[in-house]
């Protein structure tokens, strides 16, 4: 089960590559393309919106489980295990309210995307905006999976370490400042 997931994180990265590389392509064509012919593609442009809109959304689930989003961890590091526990079991309480906020928003929000059309593509505006849906049920099912894993106390040091923002190297805090 666990190769399954990292494969589903792997293609996520990969998504997250094309995209990202789709998107500076298209504004470096449409760059080139005013400056030397003095007219440019509208598609890249809006296309380059979508992009980066998905590439943000995608990129918070891929983040998330890497514990790549910013904590406190100069806080969590003076606790010792009990209060890891603790901390770690409210933050991802808060997480899972907050993303079923974040999908239930969505859910309420289709209806009115899925009714508008993007200016230049004509394509619906749900597809764009529904992309939410997954990063608030990803979020979720990653915090409720940590949440229980924390309750049946199946937990490791080296997970604690991590939310602590211990086991980090000094490459790995430099990137994340």
């Amino acid at each position: 089960m666990q190769k399954a997931i990292d494969l589903f994180y792997k293609v996520l990265e990969f998504l997250l590559i094309i995209l990202l590389s789709g998107m500076a392509v298209m504004v470096f064509v449409n760059v080139v393309m005013r400056y030397a012919m003095n007219s440019g593609l509208t598609v890249s442009d809006e296309l380059a919106r979508y992009f980066f809109v998905w590439v943000t959304f995608i990129g918070a689930v891929v983040a998330f489980r890497e514990h790549g989003h910013m904590g406190v961890e100069t806080l969590v590091a003076l606790f010792g295990r009990k209060g890891r526990i603790i901390c770690m079991a409210v933050s991802n309480i808060v997480i899972i309210g907050v993303s079923a906020i974040f999908f239930w928003g969505t859910w309420k929000q289709l209806p009115i995307n899925w009714s508008m059309s993007a200016p230049v593509t004509g394509l619906s505006m749900g597809f764009v905006y529904g992309i939410g849906f997954f990063t608030g049920a990803g979020c979720v099912i990653i915090a409720l999976e940590r949440l229980i894993r924390l309750l049946t106390g199946r937990v490791t040091e080296e997970e604690l370490a991590a939310f602590a923002g211990e086991n980090m190297s000094l490459e790995h805090l430099a990137e994340r400042s």
